[in-house]
């Protein structure tokens, strides 16, 4: 996904205008105040938040519903604790963040894998994001936070697939996952 500068923010929202479009509710993520956002920041010591990350998490930073499920990610979820676990991780591989002091966590995974904006990109509009996982180099996962943001949104026709299955094969439960999809008749 390539980007002009200062456009992140509107990357992110068209990606989940997209989600919505194909099925997703809405309503089934909320998302954080600047506030929030801020506070989550300061308390990770992160040395700012991009456009497009702060995008990101205006529209699903305190209910992420399907975006990464099983995953610590929002406002809420990665604070200070989780920066200093990445934070270790990056050391412990001797990471080519430039500055890991002043890194974003965007998401964490069972105290082990990390996605990470370094400080030193901090400022930029939608910078590239590293993956941080324990006993693996680290490594610039996605171009941008944008890009990452896509990468991580649900698929709601793999989604709808799988509802049709159960309904072919005459399946009375429905998943917590369906409520997060507008289903139609």
């Amino acid at each position: 996904m390539t980007a002009s500068p200062g456009d992140g923010a509107e990357l992110v929202r068209a990606i989940f205008a997209g989600a919505v479009e194909a099925g997703l509710r809405a309503e089934s993520v909320r998302g954080a105040s600047d506030a929030e956002i801020d506070a989550m920041a300061e308390d990770q010591r992160a040395r700012a938040v991009p456009a497009a990350a702060r995008e990101v998490l205006r529209l699903i930073g305190t209910t992420h519903g399907l975006w990464l499920p099983g995953s610590s990610l929002g406002v809420d979820a990665v604070r200070g604790e989780a920066k200093n676990h990445a934070a270790a991780t990056a050391n412990a591989q001797n990471a080519e963040l430039s500055d890991v002091d002043g890194a974003l966590v965007l998401a964490a995974h069972g105290g082990y894998t990390y996605h990470v904006v370094d400080g030193a990109d901090a400022d930029q509009d939608d910078p590239q994001v590293w993956l941080l996982t324990e006993d693996e180099p680290a490594r610039v996962a996605w171009p941008s936070v944008s890009a990452w943001f896509k990468a991580i949104t649900p698929d709601v026709e793999r989604y709808r697939e799988r509802l049709e299955i159960m309904r072919e094969t005459g399946s009375d439960f429905l998943p917590p996952w369906a409520q997060d999809l507008v289903v139609g008749g």
